[in-house]
């Protein structure tokens, strides 16, 4: 192996280029909705739809109806795992990934401790357990049976331990397209009927990792599962990964034999979702988040949804009604444009802005039908340009 000095650089287009490859954003994958999960190890799932628009940008051929099959089959669900934030994973996943970062989630409650005086968390654990695996609960319902044991105690902070220290689950029909409910709570072994595996070997999701968002720094990693200490892992793989350096002399590792692209290679426009992954999981985000628009896809805690144009962050979106209205933050040649309709027009006929059997997709689908019996020659549903957001 090269001396540490010595490893190739791999500048911003490269890195850019690498990591679309593994997010399967260059090209749609012919891949099922499972197999793509595994693949990306979780889509972020905060709201609803995030998952099903994530597989659109990715997958040839992805139809809602499939993952929402994937969820109604328990074959995937949505959990908190990385980053205390909401994922939807395979069932292996959701059972051998928590207990990785479930250290981190134990320390999350010490933040909290001070509204927990006098709790015991082992006694929570065990009462919460029950509750939920009597039947799946609100939030809500879970504070509320807590409380009768602790009343003294902070509501949000009970709501808080009973969430990081057991792997609870959002049950269906929360999460399944064109369906609606609320949040209901069971834990992942309850609603699986399988026990809680051990955590996966760090090194073998060190390995998975990189292979969805490589090449990559142990602080990347770090950042995307939201635990630390990653450096021995990343070391006793030292010998097995090929190891580069960006253009400020981060080392990066990667899998030898994974895609790598010429920078120059074209990358589409994607539509991707508000919380995408692409976007969260790196300690330096400049591979697609250009430094002059860092910031631009928030506005305060509210994330938008993001274009990517030739690979890097360009724009936001929002699709109403069958209208696609594109915000560019700078003006981009012509033939980039027509790749964006073109782009936002497979958006719109796959995914239709609305979830079937929604109650204003139903009023859509009966103003569609008065409009067709009275001759009406409305335009169809279209991609528009806002001005130009500075």
């Amino acid at each position: 192996m090269a001396s540490r000095t010595t490893h190739p650089v791999l500048d911003t287009r490269a890195l850019n280029r690498a990591t679309l490859a593994r997010q399967l954003l260059l090209v749609r994958a012919e891949m099922s909705a499972r197999d793509a999960v595994a693949h990306l190890l979780g889509l972020q799932a905060q709201n609803v739809k995030p998952p099903y628009f994530q597989l659109h940008a990715r997958l040839a051929g992805f139809e809602p109806a499939e993952l929402a099959g994937l969820m109604e089959s328990r074959e995937v669900v949505r959990m908190v795992t990385m980053r205390s934030t909401i994922h939807t994973h395979t069932a292996l996943d959701a059972l051998t990934l928590r207990p990785l970062v479930q250290p981190a989630r134990d320390r999350e409650v010490t933040y909290f401790r001070k509204g927990l005086d006098g709790v015991d968390l082992d006694r929570l654990a065990h009462r919460a357990r029950a509750f939920v695996e009597g039947e799946p609960r609100t939030m809500a319902e879970i504070r509320e049976d807590l409380l009768r044991e602790w009343p003294d105690a902070d509501p949000q902070s009970l709501s808080v331990a009973a969430r990081c220290l057991l792997p609870l689950v959002q049950v269906t029909p929360r999460g399944v397209w064109g369906r609606s409910g609320q949040v209901r709570l069971t834990t992942v072994e309850n609603w699986l009927g399988e026990p809680a595996g051990a955590a996966q070997p760090v090194d073998d999701v060190v390995l998975r990792y990189l292979a969805a968002f490589g090449p990559a720094s142990v602080k990347d990693m770090q950042t995307w599962a939201g635990v630390t200490r990653l450096r021995e892992a990343f070391e006793r793989l030292r010998p097995r990964l090929a190891v580069f350096r960006d253009e400020n002399g981060v080392e990066l590792f990667d899998l030898p034999d994974a895609p790598r692209p010429d920078a120059g290679t074209p990358a589409p426009p994607r539509f991707l979702p508000e919380f995408d992954n692409l976007l969260l999981s790196h300690a330096d985000r400049t591979r697609v988040v250009p430094p002059e628009v860092k910031g631009r896809s928030w506005t305060g805690n509210q994330a938008h949804c993001t274009l990517l144009v030739d690979g890097f962050l360009a724009g936001l979106w929002r699709l109403e009604g069958g209208v696609l209205t594109v915000e560019l933050f700078d003006r981009v040649p012509k033939a980039a444009q027509e790749e964006i309709v073109a782009e936002g027009e497979k958006l719109i006929a796959g995914m239709g802005g609305l979830p079937a059997g929604s109650d204003r997709a139903a009023g859509s689908d009966r103003a569609a039908r008065s409009d067709r019996a009275a001759g009406s020659d409305r335009p169809a549903p279209t991609v528009r340009f806002a001005p130009i957001r500075r």
